[in-house]
């Protein structure tokens, strides 16, 4: 945390560059986030503390924070359903407050930031992917904190937020695809073993067997693949163990 001073500010060039460096191999999107909010953080004037928020189907959340100022800041918004930082995740525009104390946008919201100690903040949208929006949040703890030229330098960094946060929802969605063709296939596997058990038993065609499950199923309220596994794992169906109804 930065003292009680004016922190020195370094070259944000240097900072850039440090992140273009940074391998993907080597960090978790989290933290990947996370090294562009500290980095801001560092860069940025006003002895600010930056998020990143993400709007997933009108759903908001912080993914990175780098003090409590920025989450405490980002959650009074979500809970309210309004402010600086939903505004630039939902439209795509970046939103200033240059002063608090004068703000007339949101008042609700820039009373409970001035309480927490912030003077002034800077929301600047991230590109991430259709559904998805993102903010990358400086919140300052002066105000009239952002000139020209940190402006500049918070629309630069905000794009590798963006490709960090992206990676992350892409790399989740093939995970999740993953784990359902796993489901999908341990399920066509126990289904075969029943209508296995079934052919074998009854001297049932393969759709036979297949319509028997699907008629248990129907009967028993229970999932096709359920009530596969009753059978494979018990050698009875889950309506009792007398002969099925089809074979009478």
């Amino acid at each position: 945390m930065p003292g009680d001073g004016q922190p020195s500010v370094p070259d944000p060039a240097a900072a850039l560059e440090q992140l273009g460096r940074l391998a993907l191999r080597e960090h978790t999107m989290q933290s990947l986030l996370q090294s562009v909010a500290d980095l801001t953080k560092q860069v940025m004037p006003g002895n600010p503390e930056t998020s990143v928020s993400l709007l997933v189907n009108d759903k908001p959340s912080t993914a990175v924070f780098t003090g409590t100022l920025a989450l405490d800041c980002d959650e009074s918004q979500y809970g309210r359903g309004y402010g600086p930082c939903l505004h630039a995740a939902s439209t795509g525009e970046p939103v200033e407050v240059a002063d608090m104390r004068t703000e007339t946008r949101w008042r609700d919201y820039m009373q409970r930031a001035l309480e927490r100690g912030a003077r002034a903040s800077l929301s600047v949208p991230l590109p991430i992917s259709e559904g998805i929006g993102g903010a990358l949040n400086i919140y300052a703890r002066e105000p009239n904190a952002f000139d020209d030229d940190s402006r500049s330098v918070a629309s630069r960094f905000a794009p590798y937020a963006g490709v960090a946060a992206a990676n992350m929802f892409a790399y989740e969605d093939a995970r999740d695809m993953a784990e359902n063709m796993q489901r999908a296939m341990e399920s066509r596997a126990v289904i075969d073993q029943a209508k296995g058990i079934l052919m074998e038993r009854y001297k049932l065609t393969a759709d036979m067997a297949f319509q028997a499950l699907a008629r248990v199923s129907m009967q028993s309220n229970i999932r096709v693949r359920d009530v596969a596994d009753t059978l494979v794992r018990t050698g009875e169906l889950p309506l009792g163990s007398g002969r099925p109804p089809w074979t009478r």
